[in-house]
């Protein structure tokens, strides 16, 4: 396996797929730092990967309720899956109780959960040899932004209606004309951030934990691995509480 393959390099028909896909979305173009590029699948096959893994786990937890004789009531006496996606949904739901309240963090426990679920793993995927993270592709993580930077403003109208929009104006109608361009600029610049802060992350941590394993993989890289752990649950809090906070800010801004 070369230093930038992936055991999905293994599938049959991996390289005339690739080759198929390249016709219609690799880039041929090139202006200022964008060059032509390839299109690469892996980061595709990995989020695929995370999905069934995640599906598996829901599954599981649903059975492991439904088997339950107290519907769930009681935590199970050993730790197991329902456990740790408990925990995981606890932590979660505490993340979001602070800025948006029990009432809202409930009501939006399932998108936020998802991310955080989906962002983590994927983020875990980095400390496997021979599989790349598919939030170390900034294609996948523009798309996690804009799913919440759309989303955000759906739920803000949803509440508040029409009138949602009146706080990009600012408190004062003469000051629309400076307040405008400021609110959008502000609002555009959030995915940007969301999906460039956790592609510099989790890349680095890739990298650093790769140049390790090829330098001496026994021992060695065992604290980069930890390292890695610590970065990809921070990395998916991170996401959560921001996407969190602006959806917070949309459907209650008029109480500020």
């Amino acid at each position: 396996m070369g230093p930038h393959s992936t055991w999905f390099s293994f599938f049959p028909g991996y390289e005339q797929l690739r080759e198929n896909l390249q016709i219609y979305f690799g880039r041929q173009w090139t202006w200022q730092v964008f060059a032509a590029t390839h299109f690469e699948i892996d980061h595709i096959l990995a989020a695929l990967l995370v999905f069934a893994v995640l599906a598996i786990f829901a599954l599981g937890y649903a059975l492991s309720i439904h088997r339950s004789p107290d519907g769930g009531a009681v935590p199970p006496p050993r730790f197991g899956l329902r456990t740790l996606l408990e925990t995981l949904g606890d932590m979660v739901f505490g993340l979001m109780e602070g800025p948006m309240g029990a009432k809202a963090a409930r009501r939006y426990l399932p998108l936020i959960g998802t991310l955080f679920l989906f962002i983590l793993f994927s983020n875990l995927l980095s400390l496997v040899p021979g599989f790349l993270p598919p939030t170390a592709n900034l294609k996948t993580n523009i798309g996690l932004a804009l799913l919440v930077f759309v989303l955000t403003h759906v739920f803000g109208v949803a509440q508040h209606g029409l009138k949602y929009f009146k706080h990009f104006m600012g408190p004062l109608w003469w000051l629309a004309p400076l307040m405008v361009p400021i609110e959008i600029v502000s609002h555009i610049a959030r995915p940007v951030s969301l999906s460039m802060r956790l592609l510099g992350n989790i890349t680095a941590d890739h990298k650093v934990g790769a140049v390790f394993f090829a330098l001496v993989p026994l021992l060695v890289p065992v604290p980069f691995l930890v390292m890695g752990v610590f970065v990809s649950v921070v990395q998916a809090v991170v996401f959560s509480l921001l996407s969190t906070i602006y959806i917070s800010t949309a459907i209650a801004h008029e109480e500020h």
